[in-house]
């Protein structure tokens, strides 16, 4: 993954909130829906053996931060992370996302990557820009070294580390003792071939239900 420790414009073509900033949804275009569309389907078919998520394990995919709640579970391949760097490949995501379950893993999709530095139009080259809104870490306050564990919350109250933390400014950051980011890895966009709703099939998982309540 791509990282960064400066933020840069796309010109307007961004909306941010807190430690997110996304790129706004374009006029559609012939042919953007249906290029969508068949990318999901390819999506689909090549995460379908990955409903076993022992597979993906095997596989050389690893948990991001496992013992940090979170709404979806990334599961990364590195070799993914680094071949989508240099190009677009479908059927090779980044990561898997999971929702943790009782006995496990489910699997509701995939996230893809680009690095940072690509323009809108290179990112809509991927996936069009009016129907999934790609996005990147900002603004992201980590914890003193060995500290790791300030990025959990605390019963109700949240941490003031980390992409959910409370801390969103360097001058906070600093008065906290963390190390400050204006931007970490690149950009980034999920897809769920397995929603109904075409709507949902592209999305962060921001919006959900579970995620409005914390």
């Amino acid at each position: 993954m791509d990282m960064s420790s400066s933020a840069s414009s796309m010109q307007g073509g961004e909306m941010t909130v807190s430690h997110m900033t996304m790129t706004k949804l374009a006029p559609a275009r012939a042919g953007d829906a249906e290029r969508a569309a068949a990318i999901a389907d390819t999506v689909g078919r090549a995460i379908e053996k990955y409903r076993d998520y022992h597979v993906a394990l095997a596989e050389g995919f690893t948990i991001f931060h496992a013992e940090i709640p979170q709404t979806v579970y990334h599961f990364t391949s590195r070799s993914n992370g680094l071949a989508a760097y240099f190009a677009f490949d479908p059927s090779r995501p980044t990561s898997l996302l999971y929702r943790k379950t009782s006995d496990g893993y489910h699997l509701v999709g995939a996230m893809f990557t680009a690095p940072r530095r690509f323009t809108p139009e290179q990112l809509d080259a991927r996936v069009p820009l009016s129907v999934a809104e790609w996005h990147v870490h900002t603004n992201l306050c980590l914890p003193p070294r060995g500290q790791s564990r300030a990025l959990l919350p605390s019963g109700s109250t949240p941490s003031r580390f980390g992409l959910r933390g409370t801390i969103s400014t360097e001058a906070a950051c600093s008065a906290a003792g963390g190390r400050f980011f204006p931007t970490v890895f690149g950009w980034m966009v999920h897809v769920s071939p397995w929603e109904k709703n075409p709507a949902l099939v592209w999305g962060t998982h921001e919006r959900d239900p579970d995620v409005r309540a914390r």
